[in-house]
Order: structure tokens, then C-alpha cells, then sequence
């Protein structure tokens, strides 16, 4: 439980600084995309994507069952 919470709160830290990098390097210059032209959108869109991203590697700890396994 622990270890999941910390891939997944590193990932939202990592999608944060790399939202705020797009934002800041690459962005939207004529203002009119609605994420990229201002810096709170694209850091949170950035911060909700790398949260879920960092959270495919948390292992899946469900118990099998028998019929998971084709076994009847």
C-alpha cells in the first residue's frame, strides 16, 4: 500500500514539473489552446497524466481465483 502511494505520488510530481516545462518551453502562443496557454492547466493536466501513468507500475496484488486461471 505504501509503495503504491509513493509511484503514484512521484508520478504526479513528475507530470507536474513536465506540464510546467511544456507550458514554459513549447506552450501555445496564440493563447487559444486551452491548456497549454496558461501554466495551472497544463501543470495539473500534466500532474493527473503522470500520476496515471506511474500508477501502471504499481503491482496489482488481487487474489486468483480458479476460474481466472481457465481451471474448472
Amino acid at each position: 500500500m505504501k509503495k503504491s502511494i509513493w509511484i503514484t505520488g512521484l508520478g504526479i510530481l513528475a507530470g507536474a514539473v513536465g506540464g510546467y516545462l511544456y507550458y514554459q518551453y513549447i506552450g501555445c502562443l496564440s493563447g487559444t489552446c486551452p491548456i497549454t496557454s496558461r501554466p495551472m492547466p497544463s501543470t495539473l493536466y500534466g500532474a493527473v497524466m503522470g500520476g496515471l501513468a506511474f500508477n501502471l507500475f504499481v503491482p496489482n496484488k488481487k487474489k486468483k481465483n480458479n476460474r481466472d486461471e481457465g481451471v474448472m
